[in-house]
C-alpha cells in the first residue's frame, strides 16, 4: 500500500518514506503549520510500504542475522526492489534514519529543505541488511544516542524540521533565522505577559524599547545558555570562528 498526499505545486519539496508502517503518516505531520503546508500543496508526502517488494505469499520482509545472535535484520533484496520502486530522481539524497548514522543538525536540516526532499528509508529489527546500505547509497542520519522502535518517529521529525523552513510555511521569516542552532547558539529565552507572573517579572530591558539593547541582551543570553548547556557546541563554534578568521587572514 502507498499513501500518497499529492500537492497542487508543479514540484514541491517531497518526502517519500519507505516504512513497514505506511499508516503512520502523515500523524503529526498533519496538522499545525506542517500539516496546513501539505493541505495548500506547498509539500508533499508520500507513505511507501516496504512489504509490497515482497516476493512470497508470507510479505516476508526480514530473516535472522548471518552469524547468528538475537532479533531478525530487514533483508537486502526486498529493502532494494522498494527503493528501486520508489523510482525516486537522481537528485534526491536517499537516507536511512540509524541510531548509528550523522548527527542530524540544523544546517544539515537547512540543506535539505533547500533541496528537492530526501527519500527516507524507516528501519526496524535489529537493523538493515549493510549490503543494501552500500548498494544504493544509504546515508546513515541519527536524531540522538537513542534507540527507538522503528524510524518512523524519526522520519517525521526530520521531515517535520524541513518543512517549517520551505517558504510559506512559518508567517515570518525571521522567526527561524532567531531560533536555536541558527548561528550555532542556542535560542535566548522568551517572554511575555503577564508582566508579573508569581512574583517574577520580565526582565526591564525587553520593555525598554530601546531595540540595540534588546539585541545585545538576547545575543548574550544565548551565549551564556550555549555555554551552560552545549559546551561542545560551544567549542565547535569557536573552532568555527577561529577557522574563518585564520582563512581571512593568510
Amino acid at each position: 500500500m502507498t499513501v500518497s498526499l499529492s500537492s497542487q505545486n508543479d514540484r514541491p519539496w517531497r518526502a517519500t518514506v519507505l516504512t513497514l508502517f505506511p499508516d503512520m503518516f502523515p500523524g503529526p505531520l498533519g496538522v499545525s503549520l506542517a500539516g496546513k503546508a501539505l493541505a495548500t500543496g506547498l509539500w508533499a508526502l508520500e507513505a511507501r510500504d516496504i512489504r509490497d517488494s515482497a516476493t512470497d505469499r508470507h510479505r516476508s520482509v526480514d530473516d535472522t542475522p548471518a552469524g547468528g545472535g538475537p532479533g531478525m535484520v530487514l533483508r537486502a533484496d526486498v529493502l532494494a526492489a522498494a527503493i528501486d520502486a520508489a523510482d525516486v530522481a537522481p537528485d534526491r539524497p536517499r537516507l536511512l534514519m540509524s541510531p548509528r548514522g550523522r548527527p542530524l543538525t540544523q544546517s544539515f536540516v537547512r540543506e535539505l529543505a533547500a533541496g528537492p526532499g530526501p527519500l527516507i528509508v524507516c528501519g526496524r529489527f535489529e537493523g538493515v541488511d549493510q549490503r543494501v546500505i552500500e548498494a544504493r547509497n544509504l546515508e546513515e542520519i541519527s536524531i540522538g544516542d537513542f534507540v527507538l522502535s522503528g524510524g518512523e518517529i524519526a522520519a517525521m521529525t526530520l521531515i517535520d524540521a524541513c518543512v517549517r523552513l520551505l517558504p510559506g510555511v512559518m508567517g515570518k521569516a525571521e522567526s527561524a533565522a532567531e531560533e536555536s542552532f541558527s548561528a550555532s547558539l542556542l535560542e535566548y529565552p522568551q517572554y511575555t505577559r503577564p508582566q508579573l507572573f508569581e512574583g517574577r517579572t520580565i526582565p526591564e530591558i525587553l520593555t525598554s524599547g530601546d531595540h540595540a539593547r534588546v539585541a545585545a541582551w538576547r545575543r548574550a543570553e544565548a551565549e551564556a545558555l550555549t555555554r551552560a548547556r552545549r559546551p561542545d557546541l560551544w567549542a565547535a563554534r569557536g573552532e568555527g570562528v577561529a577557522g574563518r578568521k585564520n582563512k581571512t587572514d593568510g
